[in-house]
């Protein structure tokens, strides 16, 4: 091809419109789920539950993170896990799959850059469960760095607005690098980590001494530039500590239902979301059956049951919960309405997504 032909072919195609996220249906939700007949695969959903696309997934899926501008979804396994599949939602088909450094393991969440450049992936050593964030480009997919999480056993992590800065919840236990066994929960300090981009430390948040077995797990952002995180007690029991801390620039507080609903979680937050429409942040607890409603000042307003409830995630309409039997639910007021019942088990994550 003469060079004028070559350039003019070249500027075609960097004119032509790429595939969007309209191209697969324009899903509102992302979740991972089992089939009855015991696989596994990432559905894109409807608003109103509706299951667009589902894509199979080599093993139990956890959570996912969407690029905000092309119709990719990254999939990670559940933890300690050694996949993160990079799936063409619009073709149906797997761009990539990641696999994490030799001695690494994924942890089951990672973000995007607010360009969708680079995609951010919780990580720990292997062996000792420090915590690491690999950095991948994702037009190659290519590893290009990792920088510490500074500390143990980092889960979810977000990108903060108004910044490039992450957010990282490192809950604090370090596990055995096969069976999730957990080795330190006498000693465990989990913190909310800042971070700029290169890795610098902003601020360190963590927990009072009476709340240090309080493992911080998941994130959901307000916008307003705090943030809300689901906890998980390690510690006794019969104590029934607050399963919602707030964070505001680097300073964490906590809150908690009323105390005669203190146990109605069982100690365990599975998932957060924050519903932009109603300025209310949202706490599930699949083995409470619970959905706990708490405004944004962390001031309890209701509780409501649902077995095995655990992904939530903002919509139009409110909060969606998804549930462990197939059940899609919306919240209102009143109670859980329901929306879709599909023969699934859904895991514990429903992602809303948020494109440019």
């Amino acid at each position: 091809m003469q060079r004028r032909g070559f350039l003019t072919s070249l500027l075609a195609a960097t004119a032509a419109p790429g595939l969007t996220w309209a191209d697969a249906g324009s899903p509102a939700y992302l979740a991972a789920a089992q089939t009855n007949a015991g696989g596994f695969a990432l559905h894109g959903l409807t608003t109103g539950g509706d299951s667009l696309f589902a894509l199979p997934l080599p093993a139990r899926g956890h959570a996912a993170t969407a690029h905000p501008r092309r119709p990719l979804a990254v999939a990670f396994a559940r933890r300690p896990g050694l996949y993160a599949l990079v799936i063409d939602c619009a073709r149906g088909t797997v761009q990539a799959r990641l696999t994490p450094p030799e001695g690494r393991q994924f942890n089951g969440h990672g973000t995007f850059s607010a360009d969708g450049a680079v995609l951010y992936t919780a990580e720990q050593r292997a062996d000792t469960s420090e915590g690491r964030i690999g950095l991948w480009d994702s037009t190659s997919w290519q590893r290009l760095d990792e920088i510490a999480s500074h500390g143990i056993g980092p889960h979810d992590l977000r990108r903060l607005p108004f910044s490039d800065d992450l957010l990282v919840a490192n809950g604090g236990i370090a596990t055995e690098s096969t069976d999730r066994s957990k080795l330190n929960i006498p000693t465990m300090r989990p913190n909310l980590a800042r971070l700029t981009p290169e890795g610098r430390l902003v601020s360190l948040a963590e927990p009072p001494e009476a709340l240090r077995q309080n493992s911080l797990r998941h994130l959901a952002l307000l916008p307003d530039g705090r943030a809300a995180c689901a906890l998980q007690w390690e510690g006794d029991p019969a104590e029934m500590p607050p399963l919602l801390a707030l964070w505001n620039d680097g300073r964490l507080s906590f809150h908690a239902p009323p105390l005669e609903l203190g146990d109605a979680m069982r100690n365990y937050a599975g998932s957060i979301a924050y519903g932009r429409a109603t300025g209310e942040i949202a706490l599930t607890s699949p083995k409470g059956g619970t959905v706990q409603v708490f405004d944004d000042r962390g001031s309890f307003l209701r509780n409501l049951r649902r077995a095995d409830a655990c992904g939530v995630a903002d919509g139009p309409g409110g909060f969606v919960v998804t549930d462990g039997n197939g059940a899609l639910s919306r919240l209102t007021r009143d109670g859980l309405a329901p929306l879709t019942a599909l023969p699934l088990q859904w895991d514990n994550h429903l992602i809303a997504l948020e494109r440019a």
